[in-house]
C-alpha cells in the first residue's frame, strides 16, 4: 500500500492511499460519502470491468426502489441521484487528482438506472438494454466521446454516460418500433 501526500506551505492538501496499481483502497472510499457514493457502494475497487459491475449495480437497485417509490417518486429520483452523482465524482475526482477514474462507476448505475425505467421489464429487453449500454459506454461514438474529452469535473465524467443511456434508449425505441 502507497500513500501519496502533497504538501502547500506546510500544510497537507491532499492524501491519497492506493495500492502498488494506483486503485484506492478501502479505506479511501469509505473515508467520504463522496467516494463512496462515486465508488458505487465499493463496486468500483472491483479490479477487472469496474464500469461493467457499476451497470450491474442498476439491476437490484432499480428492482428494490422502483417498488418501494412508485413510478412518480422513482422518476423524481433519478435527476437527483444524477445530481449527486455530479457532486460526488467531482469530489472523489479531484481527491484522487484524475478527472475520471475507472473506480468511478455511480455514473454507470445512475445511467442505467435510467434506461430501466423507460424499459420494458421483460428480461431479453433489459439484457439487450445493458448489452447496447455497454457497447455505447466502451466505444463512445461521436458525440459522447466529443463530451467525454471536453466537459470536466463531475458533470463531465456524469454526463457522456446519460449520453450513452440516451443512444441506448434510442436504438430500444426504434427495435420496438420496427419489430413491435
Amino acid at each position: 500500500m502507497h500513500t501519496i501526500t502533497c504538501w502547500h506551505w506546510r500544510k497537507r492538501v491532499l492524501t491519497i492511499s492506493a495500492d502498488a496499481f494506483g486503485r484506492p483502497s478501502f479505506r479511501f472510499v469509505v473515508s467520504h460519502p463522496a467516494h463512496f457514493l462515486a465508488f458505487g457502494f465499493g463496486i468500483g475497487l472491483i479490479p477487472v470491468a469496474p464500469g461493467t459491475f457499476g451497470t450491474l449495480a442498476a439491476f437490484p437497485l432499480h428492482a428494490w426502489l422502483r417498488p418501494l417509490l412508485g413510478e412518480r417518486n422513482f422518476a423524481l429520483l433519478l435527476p437527483l441521484l444524477f445530481l449527486l452523482g455530479v457532486w460526488a465524482c467531482h469530489v472523489t475526482g479531484r481527491r484522487l487528482g484524475v478527472h475520471d477514474h475507472g473506480g468511478m462507476v455511480w455514473d454507470e448505475t445512475v445511467a442505467f438506472l435510467i434506461v430501466l425505467y423507460f424499459t420494458p421489464a421483460a428480461p431479453m429487453w433489459q439484457a439487450f438494454a445493458f448489452l447496447l449500454f455497454r457497447l455505447f459506454d466502451i466505444l463512445k461514438p461521436m458525440p459522447i466521446r466529443y463530451f467525454d474529452r471536453t466537459l470536466r469535473n463531475g458533470l463531465g465524467v456524469m454526463f457522456d454516460d446519460l449520453l450513452a443511456a440516451f443512444f441506448t434508449l434510442l436504438c430500444l425505441a426504434g427495435w420496438k418500433l420496427v419489430y413491435g
